[in-house]
């Protein structure tokens, strides 16, 4: 009895595979770079832990009341507040320096992604801020 021949693998990914690692995470179940507010509103609620690092006047003029506040420039100091045990989803006004932070969290050993358009998407997609 013969088997049949297994087809090569191929050489890179395919379209579809870095699609869905660069929207739904990676494909060992840890997170992607970025992902969509409606997204990251659900991994909060499923316990990820956020983290908002925009400046102290920022963060006062709205957040989400379950934010953790360290701001950039301190983050790799203020990453001793989380647990590597949860995900973590970083926010800032619009997703540039949230994704440099997440980065940085990254770096440090967290599963850290970057919520896109920040948080006025996150209020957008039904995130809570308090003002």
């Amino acid at each position: 009895m013969t088997s049949s021949p297994t087809p090569p693998p191929s050489a890179s990914p395919s379209l579809l595979d870095r699609l869905r690692a660069l929207f739904a995470g990676s494909s060992d179940g840890r997170l992607g770079s970025t992902v969509t507010a409606t997204r990251a509103v659900e991994l909060v609620r499923e316990g990820a832990s956020l983290v908002d690092v925009r400046e102290k006047a920022e963060w006062r003029s709205g957040h989400a009341p379950q934010a953790v506040h360290i701001p950039l420039a301190d983050v790799e100091k203020g990453a001793r507040r989380l647990s590597k045990d949860r995900p973590v989803v970083v926010m800032c006004a619009s997703g540039m320096r949230s994704r440099t932070g997440a980065k940085q969290l990254r770096a440090l050993g967290f599963d850290a992604t970057s919520v896109s358009g920040g948080i006025g998407a996150w209020q957008r997609a039904g995130g809570a801020v308090r003002r």
